[in-house]
């Protein structure tokens, strides 16, 4: 057996001439750097085994038994698991695979007993070899899982042996759908059962960050998968290769989402709170109570009569614009608490500062949706904007109320446009300094125009008294 030190600084030298002679790649033909690449990743397999041995013999000094005299309990450490992180610097994910592989790799070959999981003895063997990833493995053992009642160890053994051979030739996330399928055949009455251990599995968490973002984390089960992947997918489809459209409109609307500034994580994310958005102005009781939940802001009366200063959204870190405080005071389902500078409350917005039903429904007939130029938003998707802000005296009527998408609400208030009322038509202004509606994202137009642009109703009926007239 070959001298463990030995081998490893053998190792350290090559794996510095590998690092310093990579450069040299960009001389080679494409088949020659496919082929150092297949040749790295096989040797890669090969030190995960290593490592995923090495890792169990980390756990098994530190097994429960020793108690406090166990290896990660005298180094300081909780578990195995962290032990091995610690001295690899790798993830928590990746260093619990390691011992978790690398454990029942042992078991396997017999270094520990008794035997684990009998049934994946073919593929914990050629885990040991080095021709399996940990990765691999995980996949086949979580897909197929254990023996039950109705399906036998021998016939988990067989899906196993024909999950190898196809190992070599898919990637990880498709040898996992394999294992899946596999199972799924092999016990049909088991797949209720199987369904529902994932829904349980199910979970969402929102993480405030030091900077002010917020990080969502979460798993969904397949068919709340299928739900969100859907609705994001349409919202996102022509940036990633969607179909290709005949319909006018349909080709219209790709094109813009095509064009629109932001990218496409973020067209996703935007889509996501517009869809949470507009299911909390229905009749969402059995969701989130009696009435649509409110957020909070807090802000000074002096910076919100200036339009210099910030807000503040309670349970949030980070600071909010005037813009923001606006914005979110037309129909966001804010409530605006006021202070004096003394910090004494001055005021707490009424929840009638927001349109009622009846008034959301005549100005939705009237505008048909989103007015901004360009936009396709239907009147579900929209929020009702104050023309003149609230906070200068605004009022909450039909007349002075609009319907905006939220990406244009957001530019409206953020950006410095405006829109004005004569009569019965709508404005759009640009702000001071900025020429044609090209600066407005999403809106298209003459750059070198600086003139209002009249905003047309979407809605079919008034299109028609248009044409009418």
């Amino acid at each position: 057996m070959p001298d463990l030190q030995s081998a490893l600084a053998v190792l350290a030298t090559a794996a510095a001439d590998c690092v310093e002679a990579t450069p040299a790649a960009s001389t080679v033909s494409d088949d020659a750097l496919l082929a150092f690449q297949r040749e790295l990743a096989a040797s890669t397999r090969l030190l995960e085994t290593a490592a995923a041995s090495l890792a169990a013999e980390i756990a098994h000094r530190s097994r429960r038994e020793l108690g406090y005299q166990g290896l990660a309990q005298k180094r300081g450490v909780r578990t195995a698991e962290a032990l091995v992180q610690t001295v690899t610097g790798a993830s928590s994910a990746t260093a619990r695979r390691l011992v978790r592989v690398g454990t029942l790799v042992a078991h396997n070959a017999g270094r520990y007993e008794p035997s684990a999981e009998p049934w994946l003895s073919d593929i914990l063997a050629a885990a040991g070899r080095g021709a399996l990833s940990g990765e691999a493995v995980d996949a086949i053992r979580s897909g197929l899982g254990a023996p039950s009642d109705t399906l036998s160890t021998d016939a988990l053994a067989d899906a196993a042996r024909r999950l190898l051979a196809q190992a070599v030739q898919v990637t990880v996330e498709k040898l996992a759908a394999l294992a899946r399928e596999a199972r799924d055949d092999l016990d049909a009455a088991g797949v209720a059962a199987r369904e529902q251990e994932l829904r349980e599995r199910r979970y969402l968490r929102l993480f405030p960050q030091a900077d002010g973002m917020t990080r969502i984390v979460g798993l969904l089960d397949p068919e709340s998968a299928a739900v969100v992947t859907a609705a994001v997918d349409a919202a996102t489809s022509p940036r990633r290769g969607g179909p290709r459209f005949v319909d006018d409109d349909e080709v219209a609307r790709a094109e813009r989402i095509v064009n629109d500034e932001r990218t496409t994580e973020q067209l996703a994310l935007d889509a996501l709170v517009e869809l949470v958005d507009v299911a909390t102005r229905g009749e969402s009781a059995h969701i989130v109570g009696a009435r649509r939940p409110e957020v909070k802001v807090l802000v000074t009366q002096s910076d919100l009569t200036n339009g210099v200063g910030v807000g503040r959204i309670e349970g949030q870190t980070a600071a909010i614009s005037i813009p923001s405080v606006e914005r979110l005071g037309c129909d966001g389902g804010m409530v605006p608490i006021l202070f004096r500078r003394d910090g004494a409350v001055l005021d707490l917005g009424r929840r009638e500062r927001r349109h009622s039903a009846p008034q959301r429904t005549m100005i939705a007939a009237r505008d048909g949706g989103c007015l901004a130029p360009g936009c396709d938003r239907p009147p579900s998707w929209t929020e009702v904007h104050h023309i003149i802000p609230w906070s200068h005296g605004g009022k909450t009527s039909v007349n002075d109320g609009v319907l905006l998408c939220r990406h244009h609400h957001m530019l409206m208030h953020n950006n410095g446009w405006e829109i004005r009322r004569t009569g019965s038509e709508y404005w759009l202004y640009p702000p001071p300094g900025v020429s044609g509606l090209s600066r407005l994202p999403g809106v298209p137009g003459d750059p070198s125009s600086g003139e209002p642009v009249l905003l047309r109703s979407k809605s079919a009926l008034a299109g028609r008294l248009r044409r009418a007239s």
